[in-house]
């Protein structure tokens, strides 16, 4: 079994892909992407900063950083009477290793000659 196990249906591999996904989505948009771009340029900071900088409502803020805690790609912190928000790279972990895998297959085998069926390889040339 690869190190992500895609493939594999057991819960724990289940559980990886599913971390996978929710940080793909999280990443999934551009003001996410500015969120953690402008996170990255500071250790930690509250909401309005994040707010003045990426030029959004506070609501829509809200709910992009909502989406980047539920990934685990940010926390919040409880500051009183603010939230200090931070990034947590280990969260990239499992998008990291599977990404590293595609990487790894290289160039040469990104075309496969075959198509792999329960019936066994159908060559690409036949088109079925």
């Amino acid at each position: 079994m690869n190190e992500v196990g895609m493939l594999d249906r057991n819960t724990s591999t289940t559980v990886v892909a599913e971390k996978i996904a929710r940080v793909a989505k999280a990443l999934a948009h551009p003001a996410r992407v500015r969120i953690i771009e402008f996170l990255l340029s500071r250790p930690g900071c509250i909401g309005g900063d994040i707010v003045d900088e990426v030029g959004l409502a506070q609501s829509t803020v809200s709910e992009h950083l909502r989406i980047l805690k539920a990934s685990g790609l940010v926390v919040g912190t409880l500051e009183r009477p603010r939230i200090c928000y931070s990034l947590d790279p280990d969260a990239l972990a499992p998008l990291h290793i599977l990404i590293g895998q595609i990487e790894e297959r290289g160039p040469e085998n990104a075309e496969a000659p075959c198509c792999y069926t329960p019936a066994g390889c159908i060559p690409k040339e036949t088109g079925q």
